[in-house]
């Protein structure tokens, strides 16, 4: 048995969370190519998250696309600004939002 120094990822249940919807999407649209080519990108070489990674080949697998392909894809979404269906709260950031500010502070 191999044991394998393992690092636990910052954004690991947020994004397992999404890939366990698209383990069950069927047909992809534009904000799931693109999450899962993104997902692709963030966990390669990455110590850890074994599990999640698995998944993302067997996504890629149910989808009948192979990752040059995905990748094709994704950079023609982004060419044609079709990419940004991503829903905003996936997107990596505080969140802190400034026009709340009261000017007198």
């Amino acid at each position: 048995m191999v044991l394998r120094d393992e690092q636990n990822h910052p954004f690991y249940v947020r994004d397992r969370a999404r890939v366990n919807e698209l383990l069950t999407c069927k047909t992809p649209a534009a904000g799931d190519l693109v999450d899962l080519a993104r997902f692709f990108i963030r966990y390669q070489g990455f110590p850890g998250a074994y599990d999640l990674q698995e998944d993302l080949t067997k996504v890629l697998q149910s989808w009948h696309m192979s990752n040059e392909a995905l990748n094709q894809s994704t950079r023609k979404l982004w060419m044609s600004g079709d990419a940004l269906e991503t829903k905003i709260e996936d997107s990596v950031g505080s969140g802190f939002d400034t026009s709340d500010r009261d000017e007198n502070e």
